[in-house]
């Protein structure tokens, strides 16, 4: 599991960023970050396929000064292992909207206040491809 992080991006509030993969045959979940730094992140997105107790399960949080804030849980998952995929994100200072293959769509709250993404980074069984900004 080595991710891929993307810094210095200065993305505004209302932009778009989405992330292209390959999901791993054999996955057990995957991972992108968005903030600051590793220890400040606007979201944490976790696409769990069967890890920590949950299966086909989208877990996303948030990350102040290292410290983690309140999950929140997505029961659609489109994700295929093996299989090619794209996770975009707008955030703005409320919220973040996240889209999904399929065109599925899903807000979490911005529970930092961050209003700029200087930092993109994956983990997991997601092998990155690339990253769009739009």
């Amino acid at each position: 599991m080595s991710g891929v992080t993307c810094s210095n991006l200065q993305l505004k509030p209302g932009q778009r960023v989405a992330v292209k993969g390959d999901v791993q045959q054999g996955a057990k979940s995957f991972v992108i970050n968005l903030g600051k730094n590793k220890d400040d992140l606007l979201l944490h997105f976790n696409a769990r396929f069967d890890i920590h107790g949950d299966v086909r399960t989208i877990v996303c949080n948030s990350k102040n000064k290292g410290q983690w804030g309140k999950e929140h849980r997505e029961s659609n998952f489109p994700f295929q292992e093996g299989s090619p995929t794209e996770v975009a994100f707008v955030h703005d200072k409320k919220e973040t909207t996240i889209t999904l293959p399929g065109n599925i769509t899903f807000k979490v709250p911005n529970e930092t206040g961050f209003e700029g993404i200087d930092f993109v980074c994956t983990d997991g069984d997601i092998a990155f491809k690339g990253l769009t900004l739009a």
